[in-house]
């Protein structure tokens, strides 16, 4: 058996109210390729937090090459080798390709300066290493998302002393081709010997990268495991510790009286004489590529973004054609944005605080809030979401993933809505909170609420929808129904393709592999 290069064993950690980690162990050969798996919540961000020098454990031992160590601080963690490549790119936007991966590192010339041309030299070097064709010079605000997540992995390969590289989400803003080069960069430097942790909610790549697999749940150590060793089926059921059930969505033709109509709606520039309608119980999804105008869609049905022509009509009442957020809560509408941090939630206030946000005018008496009645409210509704939290006065901040979307759809229901939008609703939630939130979605849209639903995982869209409406440069350019929706076909009108055309190719298919970057 292969000595460890890294390992911890019995490591607890607690903070206020959440005992974080308890009793575990985990261990990393050199030349592996160790997957962390677990819920939101479950503790890998704890685990790889303290490996990395940011927390310390309550308890445990933390070993390299044998050796037992203690890591202060994330500077000794590097140090030692340890490099982490964070899901949110740490990089200068406005410093070229060479001084990012050198940053903190830079050569220096005789009299002190930095020395940029043996910078720009030892960076090109490293490039080509890594099998990768960056110009060092180039400036990182000017690059793709993949290229910078090279830049990430090139500055973790430039430590001198880098034995253990750290992957958390690393392919969340990537395509299928962009993926197949990160996974080569991987590769080469599991083949030097570095020791990687890697980190994701796509529980397929594991079985394409990875050699081990560690399963955390609540805090606990579930199971180490070869990867051949094991299933899609057996890491869910480690993972989540309860059987989901059969969340999909049987689609069928509503009969509902319409909650929604848009007529010939127009934005110069973002959409193009849109008209579609949401009945009540129906989820419609909406489905298109980059720059489709899914999102500038449900902006301008909620007021947020200032229409030049059409109409909006929600229960027979015609909206203003420049209606406010305001408006569309009054007439019924919630909308859960694709950002849930930036702009569904106030992360530093709590969960209480989140929940009542957009019904204050309810919950108040002469402009003063009433207490006990905010209280009643959250707790109804942490109960009913059933949102993991110590208690209603918990930073949002401090929710897992899927917790904080499911307060942002609490503070929505709480307003009691005809129509909810949920525009990319799983973005960044583990599978099994992806799958409560579907059931949730599920179960409104059967006590009679209209849900419009946007999202880039085609899968989803196909799993939850009724209807899809497929855009393409800001036009609905198809509606189908759910028992004649598939990938080919809705891939074949969202790249604007005639009736006539040829299907999909592969390339196109694999657009839809992984969601794609805010700001559509």
């Amino acid at each position: 058996m292969v000595a460890p290069l890294f390992a911890l064993q019995d490591i607890a950690k607690s903070f206020p109210g959440v005992r974080a980690l308890d009793g575990v162990s985990f261990d990393l050969r050199a030349g592996e390729v160790h997957a962390l798996l677990g819920e939101n919540g479950a503790g890998k961000s704890t685990l790889v937090k303290i490996i990395s020098g940011v927390y310390r454990p309550d308890r445990g031992t933390i070993r390299l090459d044998g050796e037992t160590v203690n890591i202060g601080d994330p500077t000794q963690a590097l140090a030692l080798g340890i490099v982490p490549v964070h899901q949110e790119l740490l990089l200068e936007p406005y410093l070229s390709v060479a001084e990012n991966i050198f940053l903190g590192r830079q050569p220096v010339g005789r009299f002190g300066f930095i020395d940029h041309r043996r910078m720009n030299q030892e960076a090109a070097a490293l490039l080509g290493r890594l099998g990768v064709s960056l110009d060092p010079e180039a400036i990182v605000e000017s690059l793709s998302v993949a290229q910078r997540q090279i830049i990430a992995i090139a500055r973790a390969a430039a430590a001198a002393t880098a034995r253990i590289v750290i992957f958390d989400e690393p392919t969340s803003s990537l395509t299928e081709r962009e993926t197949s080069l990160l996974f080569e960069l991987i590769g080469r430097l599991k083949a030097q010997g570095l020791g990687i942790i890697y980190i994701s909610h796509r529980i397929e790549e594991i079985f394409r990268l990875c050699d081990r697999v560690t399963v955390l749940r609540d805090g606990h150590l579930v199971a180490t495991k070869p990867v051949a060793e094991t299933n899609l089926h057996d890491l869910i059921g480690m993972m989540v510790g309860r059987e989901l059930g059969d969340l999909v969505r049987k689609g069928s033709e509503s009969t509902g009286e319409v909650v929604l109509e848009v007529r010939n709606l127009q934005k110069r520039g973002l959409l193009r004489d849109i008209s579609f309608s949401v009945r009540k119980g129906e989820i419609v999804g909406v489905a298109g590529l980059v720059g489709a105008g899914r999102t500038e869609l449900a902006r301008a049905i909620f007021g947020d973004l200032d229409i030049d022509g059409g109409e909006i009509v929600v229960a027979d009442r015609v909206m203003p054609s420049r209606h406010s957020p305001r408006g569309a809560i009054l007439a019924g509408i919630g909308l859960v944005p694709e950002d849930r941090k930036e702009q569904g939630l106030v992360v530093g206030l709590p969960v209480r605080e989140n929940i009542s946000m957009a019904m204050l005018k309810g919950l108040s008496r002469l402009g003063i809030i009433r207490m006990r009645k905010e209280q009643n409210l959250a707790e109804t509704y942490v109960k009913t979401l059933a949102i993991k939290t110590p208690s209603i006065d918990q930073k949002a901040t401090f929710l897992s993933g899927g917790n904080q979307q499911r307060v942002v759809i609490a503070k929505w229901l709480a307003t009691h809505p005809k129509m909810l939008i949920v525009d990319e609703p799983t973005r960044g939630v583990d599978v099994g909170a992806k799958a409560e939130i579907h059931g949730l979605l599920r179960e409104l849209a059967g006590s009679g609420m209209a849900i419009m639903m946007i999202s880039s995982d085609l899968p989803e869209v196909l799993a939850m929808s009724d209807r899809v409406l497929v855009m393409h440069q800001g036009r609905i350019v198809a509606d189908v129904p759910a028992a004649e929706a598939t990938q080919e076909i809705i891939m074949h009108h969202a790249t604007g393709q005639t009736k006539s055309s040829s299907p999909p190719t592969r390339a196109v298919a694999a657009h839809w592999a992984a969601p794609e970057p805010a700001g559509r």
